[in-house]
């Protein structure tokens, strides 16, 4: 077996076309692809007499398009960056098929005009915000675009900033939060700082200190689901008015936790030229900013 010792992403990607390297990576990941009956990772080193399986379904769910409109910051043939709003999902889900960021994007794209490595569930999608979170996300309109940004986001070559207003005081204007983080063994919906989850960093920096709050820039240097809530939470300093992790709440109405994707660089996967984008705090942190500049 001559395959011996390759990664066995490489491998199937080389020997079966239909299967780009990210697409097998994402059937790992899901639990679709197993070896031996056993799931492994991306890196896996395959050794002679290994048995693999890939399970998939061709005929997955047709999401159906719908005419919600999009904010559009960056746009080139090969992709582009856009703000989702809150109280959106990036993408459909198996109870949620309807007026996701997805919807939105096959009205005016189409299944042809976006990339398919994640399957017709995800089309064009690279990185995911939560429902209440807003702002910038990468959309890739072809595989090769899809495949170039991911790399860029594993290897950290694109970078992704967020804002957040959280409770309490920093003793430091910056510093690092890493520890690893798991889906929560009771509460699935939630997830939580556990040694046996996966590592995870998030960098913070004070940009404004109140009594009791501070507004922060964060930059993700992993992009575990729920990330900075979790990091911050963990830490003493969960994000105002988010309910699902303890976050404190003000009053000022916002659509729960006061976060904000707002700023994205990475290369331009054509000519590698650096594209930075940057968009001013969403209606809820100025809502939140105001009120504790008025209280000071």
């Amino acid at each position: 077996m001559n395959n011996v010792s390759e990664r066995i992403d490489s491998y199937i990607s080389s020997e079966f076309e239909e299967f780009s390297r990210s697409r097998i990576q994402s059937f790992i990941k899901n639990g679709l692809l197993t070896v031996n009956g056993q799931n492994v990772k991306p890196s896996y080193k395959m050794n002679d007499g290994d048995v693999i399986e890939i399970s998939y379904d061709d005929d997955e769910v047709k999401i159906i398009p719908e005419n919600i409109p999009l904010d559009i910051k960056w746009e080139d043939e090969n992709m582009l960056v856009v703000n989702k709003p809150k109280n959106m999902l990036t993408h459909p889900t198996s109870k949620e098929l309807r007026g996701t960021l997805v919807n939105a994007l096959l009205f005016r794209y189409g299944y042809e005009g976006l990339s398919d490595i994640n399957g017709s569930m995800r089309p064009g999608i690279l990185h995911r915000l939560d429902r209440n979170t807003s702002g910038l996300l990468m959309i890739a309109k072809n595989n090769f675009a899809h495949e170039n940004l991911a790399e860029q986001i594993r290897t950290k070559t694109a970078k992704r900033n967020y804002l957040a207003v959280v409770s309490g005081v920093f003793e430091n204007n910056s510093g690092t939060i890493s520890s690893n983080i798991a889906r929560h063994k009771t509460k699935p919906e939630k997830y939580t700082v556990a040694d046996d989850g996966k590592p995870s960093v998030t960098h913070y920096k004070v940009l404004e200190q109140f009594d009791n709050f501070a507004y922060l820039e964060l930059e993700l240097e992993t992009g575990r689901t729920h990330q900075i809530r979790v990091h911050l939470s963990s830490v003493g300093h969960a994000i105002v008015n988010d309910s699902l992790y303890g976050g404190q709440k003000i009053k000022v109405k916002t659509t729960e936790q006061v976060l904000q994707a707002y700023k994205l660089s990475f290369l331009n996967p054509v000519n590698d030229e650096r594209i930075n984008i940057a968009i001013s705090p969403d209606d809820d942190i100025i809502r939140v900013l105001n009120r504790l500049r008025s209280e000071r």
